[in-house]
């Protein structure tokens, strides 16, 4: 893990700076377009914290998802000569990407300050999030990073996939605009549970989402299961197809 945050800010200008830069970036962005432009609700929360309490996990998420799974193709070199747990490999920048996360909180704290936001007691259940987050990302991952050391335009649809994924999560939009009938079913999508998660946790304008929560961690943990179990299904092979 230490590698990959060393890789990660190797001659970079900025460094550390883009764990902020990025999400603020974004929404400013999403502040305008969404907020201001396009009028879309936002449950009575000031759109800017409204979002970037779902642009941290989504940034996170995203990127940690992206490089687990084009992580085999390129340590191929290192596959082909040194034995050594390949599932290594994918897991890593999703736990290296956490110090990424930690720090957009900086910005977090001061848009509560700004906002006049007070922390509530929900904020005890963030690690559970986090750990959902995470979970989601490494099980992805696994799946596109065995997949893709065997077909190698797996990585133009991970792209695709991850940008369909950005749409399909409540970052720009809330959760109520889900009809009712409809939300146990959408909550099968993971990130919907943490985005709103978080969003109850740290603003704590709404009430902690658990059935999302709670159907996202059954999925979560079953797409993790079926990744690792893939991914060691075919580890015996990296090193003739890198």
């Amino acid at each position: 893990m230490l590698r990959e945050i060393k890789v990660l800010y190797k001659q970079t200008v900025l460094g550390f700076a883009w764990a902020i830069i990025r999400p603020v970036a974004s929404m400013v962005v999403f502040s305008v377009i969404f907020g201001k432009l396009a009028k879309v609700p936002s449950d009575g929360i000031p759109y800017p914290i409204f979002a970037y309490a779902a642009l941290m996990p989504w940034t996170y998420f995203s990127q940690a998802l992206t490089k687990s799974g084009q992580s085999l193709v390129q340590q191929a070199n290192v596959i082909s000569k040194v034995y050594f747990p390949r599932v290594v490999i994918p897991l890593a920048p999703v736990l290296a990407g956490l110090v990424d996360f930690t720090l957009s909180f900086t910005v977090l704290f001061a848009l509560m300050i700004y906002f006049k936001v007070q922390i509530t007691l929900n904020l005890v259940f963030l690690p559970l999030l986090v750990l959902l987050m995470v979970l989601l990302a490494s099980g992805i991952g696994m799946w596109f990073a065995a997949l893709g050391i065997q077909y190698r335009d797996v990585r133009q649809a991970e792209a695709f996939i991850v940008r369909l994924l950005m749409y399909a999560t409540p970052v720009a939009w809330p959760m109520s605009i889900i009809p009712e009938q409809y939300r146990l079913i959408y909550a099968i999508y993971p990130m919907a549970g943490v985005i709103e998660g978080f969003r109850a946790a740290l603003i704590g304008q709404t009430a902690m989402p658990w059935d999302l929560i709670g159907i996202g961690t059954a999925s979560a943990v079953l797409i993790f299961i079926s990744g690792l179990f893939y991914f060691h299904r075919l580890e015996r092979n990296f090193a003739d197809v890198a």
